[in-house]
């Protein structure tokens, strides 16, 4: 279970007529980030590759998914059986290589990927590896609370691994079919879109959001471990 903290003092609600962008400032200690996610919200910095100073966003177009809508095409079947997954034990690695400079539209900073892992060893973050023949080739890292998964990044270093830790998450998520469940992923793609990714604007994903967050976490993170 993660561990409980108080209300950080931040307010994050949205001004009327905002664009993507709603603020700046603040911290990324674990309560401002949590706080932040149950108003809808999400830090990215703003100077080059995410650095500071750091902007809390609240797409006005939100990319959505709900696990019962996750498109899996036969390939995908396929490269599923090819790889083996596990959940929440190579936390820095993920991060690392999600983080990697070299990829494009670079923006987790070492003080983004820190705060990401002091909210990971409170219970809050999780990560979903891929593994082949021994050797990390991809995951994703998000944030859960309730029935929210907000996910916030994802990598890959052989064909399709992002998209099996995609489908090992939407497994954990839809084991007890509450339909309140949902992965946010910000902003959709044609790639995501693929998937079963839908964009709500900023008021129908504000009241997803609301049900989400009533709903209880997967049993998987309601338990003491979290590796599989």
């Amino acid at each position: 279970m993660p561990v409980l903290l108080p209300p950080s003092g931040y307010d994050f609600d949205i001004p009327a007529g905002a664009g993507d962008l709603v603020g700046t400032g603040a911290d990324l200690e674990p309560a401002t980030l949590l706080d932040a996610y149950r108003s809808g919200l999400f830090p990215m910095g703003l100077g080059e590759s995410g650095a500071a100073p750091m902007g809390w966003w609240s797409p006005e177009r939100r990319g959505v998914l709900f696990p019962a809508d996750l498109a899996v095409s036969r390939s995908l079947r396929r490269s599923v059986r090819r790889f083996e997954i596990t959940v929440d034990t190579a936390a820095e690695a993920v991060l690392a290589g999600c983080a990697d400079p070299r990829r494009e539209g670079a923006w987790i900073t070492d003080e983004i990927a820190a705060a990401y892992l002091r909210l990971f060893r409170l219970g809050w973050m999780h990560t979903i590896e891929v593994w082949r023949a021994g050797e990390l080739v991809g995951g994703l890292y998000g944030v859960a609370i309730g029935g929210l998964f907000a996910g916030e990044s994802m990598f890959h270093t052989a064909t399709d691994a992002s998209k099996v830790a995609l489908v090992a998450l939407v497994e954990i998520l839809a084991e007890d079919d509450d339909p309140r469940r949902l992965i946010d992923v910000q902003w959709s793609t044609s790639h995501l879109s693929t998937l079963g990714v839908e964009e709500v604007p900023r008021p129908g994903y504000l009241a997803l959001l609301s049900e989400a967050l009533a709903a209880p976490l997967p049993r998987l993170w309601r338990s003491a471990g979290s590796s599989a």
